[in-house]
């Protein structure tokens, strides 16, 4: 975790992916590099994966408001399924040439590395490197955080397949039925059970609601996938719809799936790099730099172009989205079932999925910013405000405190307090000018690029909204 760390901070200052990074220390603390750890449990590895995949998921679920969603849900389910099977068949009929192997294995090796990752994107885009505008952020969070049931559903069908457990057929078709539509269900019940309950247990130690809601996540997923659903999918869900609710204490529990999601993205990341052997990886080099070559600049770029090209994607946009096909921990952990279950290519589809991961973080990742800027797809950073205030209660109240920033096309720049005719129960709390505090009077004019602190009721808070962020420029609640 310390070497974890380090290598967070030396990403920063280079712009290398830090998933690349986590996987470089996992590799050089294995059998072959200098921490000479043997480890090859591909059982372990999936279990690791799978708990730390939950809760990035469910971290980025917290995260990601109704809005986003509503959106952006229609084009980014599309690339979610009809994407990721066009991904899959164009790289799987290139690695059966490349590979020279069968048809069906070339399949299962494109079904592996089809889907955007989660973990890879909210890293990528919550790292503070790049600022994308808000619908495509939307949409590729969205489409990353839910195409794990398509991604899973080929893989697992292809399996079932290849070790002749099921039929070519409706056996295929009904099983990824019923990971979507499972995964959906139990993702929101549980999430709207999981408010009610947050809301009324009245909990005397603050720190039990964080891991209240962490075994709300983890029950949405194995509940879902004991009967038979993505509990990806569910977990997901789940978080978006307590993020969305603003349960009680909800800045700490930000604050601890934060911890959580870091946590998690360097056990999972270092745990896949011990399972990697470099000569192994080696050997397969050629062959699957050829691959990443087809996936990343073929088949997602076909893809995003029959998927997204209805849903008034500008040109630019369509290319942007074609390059961020992040592929990350989600691949090499689905490149575990083929070793699960024993298959005669099983390593080499393994090495391979490891290898094109690496290609895809370290070219797409790293390129991001400048292919952004290239595009011109994205926008300035706002500058984080070095002070934040929040209600602290372990009970629900009727009250928000709200970070607005003012931009110059917002109704308040300009402005004087006493101007703004605020209505009653609103209170402007404080005033932020880069790193300066100002006590807000009734004279004091607000400027473009402050921060201003408003304490108010849930009640008036969309006439609020339009005052300060008229151009649709607001920062999350720190609320309760």
């Amino acid at each position: 975790m310390l070497l974890g760390i380090a290598s967070n901070k030396f990403s920063a200052r280079l712009g290398v992916p830090v998933l690349i990074l986590f996987l470089v220390v996992g590799m050089l603390a294995g059998s072959e590099g200098i921490g000479g750890i043997d480890f090859e449990n591909y059982s372990l590895a999936y279990g690791i994966g799978t708990i730390a995949l939950c809760i990035i998921l469910f971290d980025g679920g917290l995260r990601t408001p109704y809005t986003s969603i509503q959106a952006v849900w229609k084009p980014a389910g599309v690339l979610a399924t009809f994407g990721v099977l066009v991904t899959a068949v164009i790289t799987g009929l290139a690695a059966t040439w490349i590979l020279q192997i069968t048809i069906l294995e070339g399949l299962l090796l494109g079904s592996i590395v089809g889907s955007t990752d989660a973990a890879a994107v909210f890293s990528v885009l919550r790292s503070g490197g790049v600022n994308i505008r808000r619908r495509l952020a939307d949409t590729l969070e969205v489409e990353s955080a839910s195409n794990d049931p398509m991604a899973i559903f080929l893989t697992v069908g292809l399996i079932q397949v290849l070790t002749n457990a099921v039929p070519l057929g409706v056996g295929l078709v009904m099983l990824f039925l019923t990971q979507f539509f499972v995964g959906l269900a139990v993702g929101l019940l549980v999430g709207f059970g999981g408010v009610w309950i947050i809301r009324r247990i009245r909990l005397d130690a603050a720190g039990l609601y964080p891991v209240l809601v962490t075994a709300l996540g983890l029950f949405s997923f194995g509940l879902a996938a004991l009967l038979g659903g993505s509990g990806f999918l569910a977990v997901y869900l789940t978080g978006v719809v307590i993020g969305n609710r603003c349960p009680v204490f909800h800045r700490g529990i930000l604050l601890f799936h934060d911890a959580a999601a870091w946590m998690s993205q360097m056990m999972m990341f270092m745990t896949l790099g011990l399972l990697s052997f470099p000569s192994r990886l080696l050997d397969v080099a050629g062959l699957a730099l050829s691959i990443a070559a087809v996936l990343i600049l073929i088949a997602r770029p076909v893809a995003v172009a029959l998927s997204a090209f209805a849903f008034n994607y500008s040109i630019r946009e369509l290319l942007f989205l074609s390059w961020v096909g992040l592929k990350g921990a989600v691949p090499i952990t689905l490149a575990t079932f083929p070793m699960l279950a024993a298959l005669p290519g099983a390593s080499l589809i393994f090495d391979t999925v490891f290898f094109v991961v690496l290609v895809s973080a370290l070219i797409q990742g790293w390129t991001l910013p400048i292919v952004a800027r290239y595009l011109k797809v994205d926008e300035p950073g706002k500058q984080r405000p070095p002070v934040t205030l929040e209600i602290s209660s372990l009970r629900n109240v009727d009250g928000d405190i709200v970070d607005y920033f003012v931009d110059s096309r917002s109704l308040a720049a300009g402005r004087m307090v006493q101007e703004l005719a605020l209505p009653s129960g609103v209170v402007v709390a404080l005033i932020v000018r880069g790193n300066e505090i100002i006590p807000p009077g009734g004279r004091s004019r607000i400027e473009v690029g402050d921060h201003i602190v408003v304490v108010l009721r849930p009640a008036v808070r969309a006439i609020v909204d339009r005052l300060f962020s008229q151009s649709g420029q607001m920062e999350n609640s720190n609320a309760q």
